[in-house]
């Protein structure tokens, strides 16, 4: 029992240090695909260090739990790998450890590890999603910092492009600067030239301070005939003049509050709340919505309800007993042609109403049952992500123990190629979710679904030693199914303890010849229903069998020889099949090991006539 224990702490030892690594990476890995992401929110706005700081910071928060379950998968593949590249797993083996065993360690840490990304989930993450919303949303919102490029005209301005032939670095100074004001509309456009200019923020960095020095002004005069040949404009030249614009560059933070609503900021309980509060608001919307269509577009005429005078009720249904066609026709053929028109008109403007305020309708209740979607797509995946943890183990394990590669070069692609299945999986099947494609559970649960019987196949193979990832194992069965021949490769040995037995070899080689004659005049081309019914019963061929085995011991015996004649021929001795669906290849088989064998034979008794001389 203390070996035991020191082992599950070796174990565990070794697992945890490349957790630690791994999780390291992982974290890098997902924050650079987030960073890509939003890379457009952060770049030229001229955030100070601190919002950069509390970005990064708050992104790692919301990305600990994806960055978990990978982390446990790298690190079970290369800990196991590694065991079994130096053996220590076949040392565990033999010891009378099983496989399954030496894990018990381990899954109690994953399972802890589950518990510990959910409650990050429940607590820890709502809060970090709405900084992190708060955040990104106030950066997509700020100006761009004011960086103006030379020789082409800048509209980071609101309402004003701006060109600059050059500019002074040192100084600050623009030079040749070319000015389109259309703040106050594209009727009243303000043109501006000047021979130099300097832009300065003011020091709330609520405005631009724009000095120019030495230009023209040119006005266009409201009220003109803009259409005619002749504009009224105004022009203007000034040595200096100076422009105060609105151009606000701090970061303004929008308030938290308003993103409390997402499914993002919400922990478990808030969400299914929220869940039975918003299927209350659509019940009832959808209550009230089906009243109006009743009494509205739907509304169809019952006399029995909406008429109370019995002699009327009489009369109408007399007219519908008598009539060939409803009343309403009978009264639209009445009309006048121009008052059909009029009546056509008002129907197809009534029917087009309706039917705008149907999809109205309709479009409210979708976006109400998305958001009841989105909360419980939200509420399984934090579940799922948690469970992905134990799921990664039972796959990244003995898929190492089955590898038996360390390191990280096979284990770090096995690792990326499982996660980008299970990615695949996952958004796929969250998006049908999110579409009402598939039930709202099953979208965060489908990679779960799909892959937890792989990781019990796993575990079973590895703990029962089998070879999966065997690859001769793979090609003899490929060879035997498809019936791909095998050569044989037999070459000189350095070192020769007994020399064959020729005289006995030379008469076991003739009696097979003489076998492989009469059996050949047996074998005949098999009809398909023939070889058909020849599988089905998949009798055994004694006798072929026995020349295949004969055939195989006359050439283990030869392998000892000496002459370099001997393994000219052996090598062009084929493999025999026995299975019945090769009957048609054993005719031409059986013919080669005849012309081989007598070519042996003589070259048997001509070694023996030299050896006598």
């Amino acid at each position: 029992m203390r070996i035991i224990k020191k082992l599950d702490l070796y174990i565990f030892k070794n697992f945890i240090t490349l957790f630690a690594g791994t999780f390291c990476i992982s974290l890098f890995a997902v924050m650079m695909q987030f960073l890509w992401k939003y890379v457009d929110d952060l770049v030229g706005k001229g955030l100070g260090m601190d919002v950069i700081a509390k970005f990064f910071f708050y992104a790692a928060e919301t990305l600990v739990p994806t960055a978990l379950p990978l982390a446990v998968l790298l690190a079970s593949l290369i800990s196991f790998g590694n065991l079994g590249e130096r053996l220590e797993l076949l040392s565990i083996k033999a010891a009378g450890i099983s496989l399954f065993r030496s894990f018990y360690s381990l899954i109690l840490f994953v399972v802890v590890l589950a518990g510990v990304s959910l409650y990050f989930q429940n607590v820890v993450g709502p809060e970090a999603q709405k900084n992190l919303l708060q955040l990104r949303y106030s950066m997509a919102q700020k100006s761009p910092e004011l960086e103006i490029p030379e020789g082409v005209f800048y509209d980071g301005i609101d309402g004003i492009n701006l060109y600059v032939k050059q500019k002074n670095e040192v100084t600050g100074m623009l030079y040749d600067v070319v000015i389109y004001n259309m703040r106050d509309g594209v009727d009243n456009v303000h043109i501006i030239l000047s021979d130099s200019a300097r832009l300065e923020t003011s020091s709330d960095k609520q405005f631009l301070l724009l000095h120019l020095y030495s230009g023209e002004q040119f006005e266009n005069l409201p009220g003109g005939m803009l259409n005619t040949q002749f504009a009224p404009y105004r022009r203007e030249t000034f040595v200096q003049k100076h422009f105060l614009i609105d151009f606000d560059m701090n970061l303004n933070m929008i308030d938290a509050e308003a993103f409390s609503n997402s499914e993002k900021t919400k922990d478990l309980a808030k969400l299914l709340v929220d869940i039975d509060s918003l299927k209350g608001a659509a019940d009832s919307l959808g209550h009230s919505y089906y009243d109006e269509m009743l009494n509205g577009a739907l509304y169809v005429y019952n006399p029995d309800r909406d008429m109370t005078d019995t002699a009327q009720l009489k009369d109408v249904r007399s007219k519908l007993a008598n009539e060939d066609r409803p009343v309403i026709d009978s009264a639209f053929v009445k009309l006048k042609p121009t008052d059909r028109q009029t009546a056509v008109r008002w129907a197809l403007n009534r029917v087009e109403q309706q039917q705008m305020g149907m999809d109205f309708k309709e479009d409210i209740m979708d976006r109400q049952d998305r958001a009841i979607r989105k909360h419980w797509i939200a509420f399984w995946q934090k579940i799922m992500m948690a469970l992905t943890c134990i799921l990664f183990f039972f796959v990244g394990a003995p898929l190492g123990a089955i590898i038996r590669k360390g390191g990280l070069g096979l284990p770090v692609v096995v690792a990326v190629i499982i996660f980008i299945v299970y990615y695949i999986i996952d958004t796929g099947a969250t998006n049908m979710a999110l579409e009402d494609g598939i039930p709202a559970w099953l979208g965060p649960c489908m990679s779960m679904i799909v892959l937890a019987p792989v990781g019990i196949f796993f575990t079973v193979k590895a703990n029962n030693d089998s070879v999966v990832f065997n690859i001769d194992s793979y090609k003899a069965f490929f060879r035997k199914l498809l019936g791909i021949r095998v050569k044989r490769h037999l070459a000189r040995k350095e070192v020769i303890i007994n020399d064959p037995d020729y005289p006995a070899v030379s008469e076991r080689l003739q009696g097979l010849v003489h076998e492989c004659r009469i059996y050949r005049k047996g074998v005949r081309r098999l009809l398909l229903i023939q070889l058909l019914v020849h599988i089905i019963r998949n009798r055994r061929d004694e006798k072929l069998e026995w020349i295949s085995e004969e055939l195989e011991a006359c050439v283990e015996e030869l392998s000892n020889a000496r002459e370099r004649a001997i393994f000219h021929y052996l090598n062009r001795l084929p493999i025999l099949r026995t299975e019945p669906r090769f009957h048609n290849r054993l005719r031409k088989d059986l013919k080669t090991v005849i012309d081989a064998s007598e070519h042996l034979i003589q070259t048997i008794n001509g070694n023996k006539n030299n050896d006598i001389q």
